[in-house]
């Protein structure tokens, strides 16, 4: 039967505030990790397309046969598949640790992508004015075609950490913890739907202060 009684706040707020940090510690690592690794991926395989600074067909190809190899897979086959090595790197595959592993993979190929997008839509009049100064290659990518793209870059990564806040709760529902888990474990399969409702308002709260952030640190590098 499904229940709508008053919840017993003095057990549920406990609970939600511990799977609240369980989220945001498993989207703030992963996060940080496939910001690096994504931003490298990214950066390069601007700079290796045909004609480009860096440009090397290899690389470039290599690069974007792991990346679309990686990007159109669902994030719980990714979970499940990666399962066995979560397990040797970790010693366990349940739990918010365990999660960060497949949500760095899944975040990185996203970053990749976008931030190559965000680096072709630099005015290439850009690039030649930093020629025309004598600027290196590294010191055109680096310091002019990267900053150019920098707010816009900043919007992507803001949409890319919601996502990630979106794929914990499909971690939580085979065992990473979080508010996704538990949703599962003590709001649906106890068919306590009052608790269901407050996880969802305190994600709902938490995206739209992500994006409230996200907004206002890329405007200020897009405006100044």
């Amino acid at each position: 039967m499904v229940s709508f009684d008053v919840l017993d706040l003095e057990v549920v707020i406990p609970k939600v505030a511990r799977a609240l940090g369980e989220t945001l510690f498993m989207v703030s690592v992963a996060f940080f990790l496939a910001s690096v690794i994504g931003l490298i991926l990214g950066i390069f395989l601007y700079a290796t397309r045909p004609g480009q600074l860096l440009h090397s067909r290899i690389v470039h190809t290599t690069l974007n046969i792991v990346v679309n190899t990686l990007r159109p897979i669902p994030f719980i086959i990714l979970l499940i598949a990666l399962t066995p090595l979560t397990r040797a790197l970790i010693g366990t595959s349940i739990g918010p640790a365990a999660a960060i592993l497949p949500l760095t993979i899944a975040a990185s190929v996203g970053i990749a992508r976008v931030a190559e997008s965000n680096l072709v839509a630099v005015d290439p009049g850009v690039i030649e004015a930093a020629k025309s100064f004598g600027a290196s290659p590294l010191h055109i990518l680096f310091g002019f075609v990267v900053r150019e793209a920098f707010g816009p870059l900043l919007l992507s990564l803001t949409f890319i950490f919601v996502a990630l806040i979106d794929a914990t709760a499909v971690a939580g529902a085979v065992g990473g913890g979080g508010l996704g888990n538990l949703a599962l474990t003590y709001g649906y399969q106890r068919f306590d739907y009052a608790v269901m409702i407050l996880i969802i308002i305190v994600l709902i709260a938490l995206v739209q202060l992500v994006q409230f952030i996200g907004n206002r640190i890329a405007r200020h590098f897009i405006d100044g």
